[in-house]
């Protein structure tokens, strides 16, 4: 084979460099390390404290925050390997592990790449021409284009062929980015262009192609592994159906409601893509379940994401694989070897508003408390307390995983401890993860690709009496911890405390958050707390985050954050944020409702309407960009567009406003 001189025994390979960040960095590091490598970091002016950085025996700066200045500049990372004298590079996944050239280049310097050979990453890069390969291998496809004309009108004739609704992919893309549902003619050529410059800004290539949009379809995948000898092997399959934005929020092993038929039908067309491209390592081909038909869609020529569903049913450790299969071992198992034990679930928590479209946050980690691993929960994440969470890259902050003997009870894991992941600083979607986990139709088996958007705001709805619960909760810790002040201040004199030792009469102390009305009476042991007319009774504890508290007598136990003038209430798998009104600044829902304001941090991509224009209430105004994704801003009303705020390519605030409309509307009632 052409990969004889690259074959290398185990103990060749002493060095890794992950040229990668966050969770995954730190997930290749802790198997190196159990191997017995030592492990080099690189990272970027934003990562100087991250985690992966401080895990690495060597770590090296490599530039500045935005990725295509550091994390993808393939001459900074093998100069990194060179000067540390690194033996392997690990990419992760994103990145450079799907890009040919830095595979080529890591052989050239005599590195081992811990993946696939370039040849095959380039054969399915392109998904014209992995299309084109999985036809001869006799995998099913969907109708489509797949070829290298580009024209828009002649691209817009295909779609008109293949028949509405029509799915615009990038062709050397992944995890939802450059991908846009057109559903009638009229909006072909601006999904296009959207697409296309998604494409470009993810992936440096606006290659698109064209495929008939299967409706109600689930997303399989299966897992592969071969090694340099001519052997590969499929370790199971993985549901991925719940997405938004076509990206995985929850995924779990072995997919429900297969037949045992159907499973290694899926199973051995895998291994036949792989075997098509001479494949090694890890590598997953992702399939459209529809029914008992399925069609090839992609594969991805790296690590997934959500490998570790998989190593929990088969107790394999895939990048343990990945590394002896890259020094040039056999697989160290067949395919009647693989048995599957049992079921898990992975859930992916991202710093993100679920209620607002699932738009990214960004900021500083006030309070962490997750879950205890154990042999039913896994944690996999690149954070701790105090670790700020960047504007510049993905916004997941950590990924659950569960296992247990059957679904059933794997799925009850997965809620128990989405309740127990408690995070303060930002809104998450733990919330909107245990809504999915409790489901009806979810627990039922998987659904299909288009759930969650099928479900509207029926995932982002709050426990009435969770709320109310969580709200007096964070009256409490105010209260308590306001008492402590006053006590450290005026050492204990009955004239200051908050039972206001005053001619007998108690004082009602008015607990000052923004928009909620709420007083309170203190009693001997605790408080009474009015809430909407009606008196409870708290009496507990705060203790370093942890509130423990009896309301009207029964036991609640969270955890509060007090910081920047908000109490940050973590109650169960419910986070809520009360505002104190001594903000001097303004918040952030009412910087979100100013029109054409920047809903987050981002950059400005394209303005689409030339200033002086008449334009009407919705039409598109500018593109920002955002951890990987564009955001459309349309104007507010009827008006003229007098002005940007700021160009393309700048850099912007959240709140900040992005263009000024003159509103005509006002003129014309006049």
């Amino acid at each position: 084979m052409a990969t004889v001189g690259l074959i290398m025994n185990t103990h060749t390979l002493k060095k890794i460099l992950i040229a990668n960040r966050g969770e995954i960095a730190c997930r290749i590091m802790r198997s190196a390390k159990q191997m017995g490598l030592t492990t080099v970091a690189v990272y970027s002016d934003a990562d100087k404290h991250a985690q992966h950085v401080k895990m690495a025996d060597e770590a090296y700066h490599i530039g500045p925050a935005p990725s295509k200045d550091s994390y993808l500049v393939t001459d900074k990372i093998l100069q990194v390997a060179k000067n540390s004298g690194a033996d392997c590079i690990h990419p992760g996944y994103g990145f450079l592990s799907e890009n040919s050239e830095f595979a080529k280049a890591c052989e050239g310097n005599n590195i081992a790449f811990i993946g696939p050979l370039a040849s095959s990453i380039e054969a399915m890069g392109s998904k014209t021409r992995a299309k084109e390969i999985m036809a001869k291998a006799n995998v099913p496809l969907v109708p489509g284009y797949y070829g290298d004309n580009q024209d828009p009108a002649f691209l817009q004739s295909e779609a008109e062929k293949i028949g509405y609704p029509v799915l615009i992919k990038a062709a050397f893309g992944g995890g939802g980015k450059g991908m846009r549902v057109v559903e009638q003619a009229k909006d072909f050529m601006s999904a296009l262009e959207g697409a296309q410059r998604e494409a470009i800004a993810g992936f440096g290539n606006d290659l698109v192609l064209l495929e008939r949009y299967v409706n109600q379809p689930r997303h399989v995948e299966v897992q592969v592994f071969a090694d340099n000898h001519g052997n590969c092997v499929y370790l199971g399959d993985r549901d991925c159906s719940l997405q938004r934005r076509h990206q995985k929020v929850i995924e779990e092993a072995p997919a429900p409601g297969l037949s045992d038929t159907l499973r290694k039908e899926m199973g051995e067309a895998a291994v036949r893509c792989a075997l098509a491209i001479n494949y090694r390592g890890a590598g997953t081909v992702e399939f459209l379940l529809c029914g008992d038909e399925f069609f090839f869609m992609e594969m991805n020529t790296r690590l997934q994401v959500e490998h570790p569903v998989t190593e929990m049913v088969t107790g394999v450790d895939l990048v343990n694989w990945q590394i002896n299969i890259a020094a040039g071992h056999t697989l160290p198992l067949t395919q009647s070897d693989i048995q599957l034990q049992g079921h898990s679930f992975e859930a992916r928590i991202y710093a993100e508003d679920p209620s607002n479209d699932f738009i990214p946050c960004s900021g500083v980690i006030e309070s962490l408390n997750t879950p205890l691993n154990s042999e039913f929960v896994r944690i996999d994440t690149g954070i701790e307390q105090g670790d700020e969470i960047s504007p510049y890259y993905d916004p997941m902050i950590a990924k659950l995983i569960v296992h247990d003997d059957n679904r059933e009870q794997a799925l009850g894991r997965l809620r128990q401890a989405l309740g127990e992941f408690h995070l303060a600083g930002f809104s998450t979607n733990i919330g909107f993860l245990s809504n999915l986990a409790h489901h009806p139709t979810f627990n039922q088996g998987a659904p299909s690709t288009h759930f969650i958007a099928e479900q509207g705001d029926s995932l982002v709805t709050v426990d009435s009496a969770l709320l109310q619960s969580s709200e007096l909760i964070g009256a409490f810790a105010y209260l308590c911890s306001l008492n402590n002040e006053q006590a450290q201040q005026h050492n204990g004199s009955p004239w200051q405390q908050l039972s206001g030792f005053n001619l007998n009469s108690p004082r009602i102390i008015k607990v000052p958050f923004k928009d909620l009305q709420l007083s309170a009476i203190k009693t001997s042991e605790g408080f009474n707390i009015t809430h909407n007319n009606t008196v409870f009774n708290l009496q507990g504890t705060v203790i370093k985050g942890v509130c423990t508290v009896f309301i009207d007598g029964n036991k609640h136990i969270t955890h509060v954050s007090h910081c920047n003038d908000a109490i940050t209430v973590m109650n169960r798998a419910l986070q809520i944020k009360l505002e104190l009104v001594n903000k001097h600044y303004i918040s952030s829902h009412e910087s979100d409702a100013l029109p054409l304001a920047a809903p987050l941090n981002g950059t400005v991509v394209k303005h689409l309407v030339n200033v002086g224009s008449t334009i009407s209430k919705g039409d598109p105004v500018v593109i920002i960009e955002a951890m990987k994704m564009e955001y459309t801003l349309n104007a507010p009303h009827d008006g003229i567009l007098q002005s940007y705020c700021f160009g393309e390519g700048e850099l912007v605030s959240h709140g900040a406003l992005l263009a000024i409309v003159e509103d005509t509307t006002q003129q014309e009632g006049a």
